[in-house]
């Protein structure tokens, strides 16, 4: 009996000891499990406008012409800048269509021809083109190739008293390909790289010496250009979030 009642006298003041420090703590506090943020999807889809910067650079330098002496220089390196509206749609659901108008103005892109005493200068001013455009995305990146037709300023040819051009046929038109990569760094707004090639056909000149005798150039007319850009996308409620 001494045994079991000093037993039972230490386990009451176990338990008395215990009760009085879960007394002495402080009441349990409980935190909301933290909410999951699904990551979005972005939408290419809808209108955009932007500018860009780049420089242009003549392709082709080679020419014919039956005016001994005569030669040649490739266009110039030229400085350029200019801007793009365009519409895109994201469809299947990784790939993308749209269409593009840009328009850019050219610091100096000339190319010239002189027999040393006389020459000719060929100068374009600005480019423009209108393309469609196939691309496909991951997420905020975007790859796509694009073509459509071209157009440049109708300036023709200036030529010194010497070389007085009698016709001249110098295309306004021609076509344009091109490609890059665009990455959308916000939810309206992306920037882009880009490589584009314009190609005017041949511009071939009739123009008399002295004598007369009449003589005759022909020449490639195309410019490699490449751009950096950024866009600001008006894409019908930004970002969709994806849903569970």
């Amino acid at each position: 009996m001494g045994y079991r009642s000093a037993l039972l006298a230490f386990s009451a003041a176990v338990l008395a000891s215990t009760a009085s420090v879960a007394a002495d703590l402080p009441a349990r506090t409980y935190t909301k499990a933290p909410v999951y943020a699904p990551a979005p999807i972005f939408n290419w889809t809808g209108i955009y406008v932007g500018a860009h910067i780049g420089a242009a650079f003549g392709g082709d330098n080679g020419y014919a012409t039956t005016l001994p002496g005569l030669t040649g220089s490739n266009r110039e390196a030229a400085f350029l800048g200019g801007g793009q509206l365009g519409a895109d749609y994201q469809f299947a659901p990784n790939w993308l269509v749209g269409i593009e108008g840009q328009i850019s103005g050219l610091s100096g892109s000339d190319r010239t021809f002189s027999n040393g005493i006389d020459s000719f200068r060929d100068r374009s001013d600005w480019l423009a083109s209108i393309t469609g455009r196939l691309g496909y995305t991951w997420g905020p990146g975007l790859i796509y190739a694009k073509g459509g037709v071209a157009f440049r300023d109708d300036n023709g040819l200036a030529a010194t008293a010497g070389f007085l051009p009698a016709v001249a046929s110098r295309e306004s038109t021609g076509y344009t390909v091109g490609g890059g990569l665009e990455y959308m760094f916000a939810p309206a707004w992306s920037a882009k790289v880009e490589y584009q090639y314009y190609n005017f056909d041949t511009t071939n000149v009739a123009f008399t010496t002295a004598g007369p005798v009449a003589q005759a150039l022909s020449y490639k007319d195309d410019l490699h250009t490449v751009k950096v850009g950024v866009n600001y996308r008006f894409n019908w409620g930004g970002p969709v979030v994806a849903k569970y």
